[in-house]
Formats: structure tokens, sequence, C-alpha cells
């Protein structure tokens, strides 16, 4: 019997609500009203966006899940859920690594990642629809950039999923019926398809440059592709990619460490991509947000000098009190202060930071996902409220090139010490590629498992994390059961070279 791509592997089918913004982004165009869009008239080419940020509009829904968020940083060993009361299989998985293949939380992140592929695969064919009634080049050239847009989305979320899971299925089309996964490098090579394509076609400007401002651009397709060829090993790629966004002089560091996490830092000449949202500048009413992904994280805070006294957590991304002594004892100030949320402490911005009311939880937070209250929306209370997800940054791009150029044998100092410099730490020289680890493990701390991934590709997670209970048969979370019970394919063994369906 042939199984219906609709009735597996994604969430139920996402209405993508129409809506019309007053600011100049890509969220003031209507996504379809729900995918796919038989109805649509493809005659009226000028309405062809719209597909694309229905895929905008499923980062914030589906890779900005709250249980996305905190299984994407639980396993680096910095990091633990920050609760003992709630979600306990996120302490043991964390913590333990003791997989629960059952768990809602591990099939509800498989879900979202292939529901963003899913959109992606059905507005690919919207746009295509439209591209038969093109015949200006401008437009045609428009049309190939925003399918590029499309498949940097694509890319990212199977990158997401390789790095959760290892090997997993390449769907080329929503209604195949083989389900028989991929290795993790077919499915990075999958991807880097798509980011050869866009970064062909989509504009090498930075986000806050492109067409509808805060878009993927060309340069976010590079980024993306140059984490994955890290990943890969492929230090030379990596170099050559890196160096070119360098050299182009279009990016630079937010001088304000601390800001650049905040409003005033959205969309700044760092920001190689951000899911971006908005409450319209009103204190109620619609907002285009991203549900509970900041404030899962965070603690309560509180300013009796505000209108807005106070605005509450869910505590439940801590760091542990190891890592943070780590930091302070290497002489971390401006990236401590910006990265740890201290309960009993007072913000830089003014804010008491609640301590933990259990003392088996954490009492040090995540601070980057923190807004101070005063750069609140009067009226506005869900923690974060209108602050925009950082996914990718330049001083990754950075430090990405001081390693490849230290893996192969160059000297790395220069990219390295300009990420040192914004956090007023000493300049080094001759760096080694454990300095840039260790580097990494502060500048990037909390991002989307960047040090988890570190740990894994440079072998150093059976010393670090091993005491913990980490072996190698466990760098990957299980395939979901709720999945293996709808497609008993996925228990085939993995297609080694790209096989599309």
């Amino acid at each position: 019997m042939k199984i219906n791509f609709k009735n597996i592997f994604a969430a139920a089918a996402l209405s993508l609500t129409m809506v019309a913004l007053p600011s100049c982004d890509y969220l003031d165009i209507e996504p379809e009203k729900t995918l796919p869009g038989e109805s649509l008239d493809y005659t009226r080419t000028e309405d062809m966006y719209g597909a694309v940020s229905g895929c905008y509009s499923s980062i914030r829904t589906n890779n900005m899940h709250w249980i996305v968020n905190l299984m994407t940083v639980i396993r680096d060993g910095d990091v633990w859920s920050g609760r003992v009361d709630d979600q306990g299989d996120l302490v043991t998985m964390g913590n333990a690594y003791q997989y629960n293949s059952s768990w809602w939380g591990v099939n509800e992140t498989w879900r979202n990642y292939y529901q963003m592929i899913r959109i992606c695969n059905e507005a690919l064919g919207i746009l295509d629809n439209y591209a038969q009634h093109i015949s200006d080049e401008n437009d045609m050239a428009k049309y190939r950039s925003y399918c590029g847009e499309v498949r940097i989305i694509r890319a990212l979320a199977y990158y997401r999923l390789a790095q959760f899971f290892g090997n997993v299925p390449i769907l080329n089309n929503n209604y195949q019926d083989n389900f028989t996964p991929s290795t993790r490098e077919v499915v990075y090579e999958y991807a880097l398809i798509d980011l050869d394509y866009a970064m062909k076609n989509t504009p090498k400007v930075r986000p806050n440059q492109m067409e509808h401002v805060g878009a993927f651009s060309g340069y976010t397709a590079q980024a993306l592709a140059a984490k994955i060829y890290l990943q890969l090993g492929n230090y030379q790629q990596v170099k050559t990619l890196t160096d070119e966004m360098i050299n182009s002089g279009l990016f630079q560091l937010y001088p304000d460490y601390y800001q650049m996490w905040k409003i005033p830092g959205r969309l700044c000449n760092e920001s190689l991509a951000e899911c971006q949202v908005t409450d319209f500048g009103l204190g109620s009413g619609d907002y285009i947000g991203v549900d509970q992904f900041f404030n899962c994280a965070g603690p309560t805070i509180s300013n009796d000098n505000t209108v807005l006294k106070s605005t509450g957590g869910w505590n439940f991304v801590g760091y542990f009190d190891s890592f943070y002594n780590w930091a302070i004892d290497r002489g971390e100030t401006v990236r401590a202060t910006t990265s740890f949320l201290v309960g009993g402490t007072t913000t830089p911005s003014g804010d008491l930071v609640k301590p933990a009311g259990n003392p088996n939880n954490t009492n040090i937070w995540n601070g980057k996902w923190y807004l101070p209250l005063d750069q609140f929306t009067e009226g506005r209370t869900t923690y974060g409220s209108n602050n925009n997800v950082r996914i990718l940054r330049y001083a990754d791009i950075l430090l990405m090139n001081a390693e490849a150029k230290v893996r192969l044998g160059e000297n790395g100092d220069t990219p390295f010490n300009l990420v040192r410099k914004r956090a007023n730490m000493p300049e080094l020289t001759n760096v080694t590629v454990d300095q840039i680890i260790d580097e990494r493990r502060m500048e990037l701390c909390c991002e989307w498992g960047e040090r988890y991934a570190d740990l894994v590709r440079t072998g150093k997670a059976a010393s670090v994390l091993g005491p913990n209970g980490w072996t190698a048969d466990k760098t990957y979370f299980p395939i979901p059961q709720t999945q293996l019970d709808l497609a008993p394919d996925l228990l085939n063994e993995p297609f080694t070279t790209l096989t599309l369906f």
C-alpha cells in the first residue's frame, strides 16, 4: 500500500495566517493560507513571494518550537534542562545520555523539521507553477532568487535533522512512498546542492540588504555551506567560503555584544540569518512571534521602575556551575555578563533575576535569550517578546575561518582575535585548534548545539562527555518510535549515495 507523506513525519497541516504588516521586510508579504496551494492564480506572478513567506513562517512555528530549542542545547556538557520537576527526559537525555525514543519531544523535533521540509517542497512546486507564466528575464531572476531562499530554509532543516538524528530520509517530494534513510554525509550532500543553487541565484548581500529586509541571502547559504563542510572536515572549502565572506567587506561584528542580542542588534551587520518577529509596536492584538521559544529557557525577571513589572520564564535552560566558573576563570567579562543570568543579581539593564525556587534547579540561565523589560512594547508580557531569534552570525564565520586556516597550516590569528577583541579579551598569537574550540565554546554557548557538534567532530566528546555516560553510539538521538511504527522503511540500511524518488 502506498503511504501518503501527509500521514507521516509531519504535524497536522500547517495553516499560515494571512496578515498585512506595516513593515518593509518579508513579514509584510501575505503567505498562502494553507499548503498545498491548488486555488492560486499562477498568472499573478506578482504574488509568488507568498510561497516563500510561508516557508519563513514555518521557521517561526517549527524550527522555533520550544522543545526543539531545549533538545538542541541539552547535550553539550555545559547546559542542562535546569529543572527536575518537569520534562524529566530532558535531564536524563541531556545529562546522562539515556535516550527514550518514545518520548514526545524526540518525535516532535522530528515532525517539526520534516514539516519545514514539506512546506519548502510545496513552495518550490508553487514557484515552478508561477514560472510558467513568466516571460520577463528580471522576473525570472526573482523566481530563481526566491527558489534559492526556499532551498536555504530546506537545507537548514536537513542540517538540523542530521545534527539530531544522523541518518535520515531525504524527502524529495511530498508523496514518495520510500522512507529509507540516507547517511548523514548524503544528507549533507543534498543540502549542499540546495545551498549551491542559492549561492548562484540569490543575491550575495547581507540579509538586511535584501529586497525583503531580513530574508535569507546568498551569503546565508554560503555560511550554512561552510558549517556543513566544517562538519565534514573539508577545511579547504571552509576557508574558501569564509574568506570570500570576510573579503567582501559587508560584514562586521556588532560592537556591543550585550545589545547585539537585544532589540538594537536585530538584523545588524553581523547577522546572517534571523527568525523575525513583530508585535506591530502595539501592546495587544496580533503578534507574529515564536510562541514559547524564549520564555521556556529563562527565569523570571522583574523591575519596579518600569510599567511592565515582571515577566516569567520556565527555567528550563541552565548552565552548570562548572562552565560558569570556567568562563570567569579565563577572564570573561563582556560575554559573561551577556550570556549568564545569575539568580539574585541585577542585569546591566536594571532587571532583577529571580533566584531558583528549588535548590536542585540551576541558578544560572541563558542570558542570550533575555530581553530587558525596558525594551518590551508596553503591554506585552511574554518573555523575550518582539525580539528576533539569531540563527547564524558573522562571529561563527570568523572562528570557522581561523580553524580552517590553522588546520591547513596557516595562521588564524587575525579572524580569531577580531572575536576576542569585541569580547574585551587579550589577543593571542599562533592560536591552536584547541584554543579556537575553546573560543567557540564561549562565543557560541547555548547557540544551536554548536558546543556538542564541536565536541563530536573533534573527537573530544568521549573525554568531555564520556564520564556522564556518553558513548559513540549515543552521538545521535534515536529515530522516534512513533515514526518507526508508521514507516518500517526507516529501519533499512541507509543509502550511501544520493538516491531520490
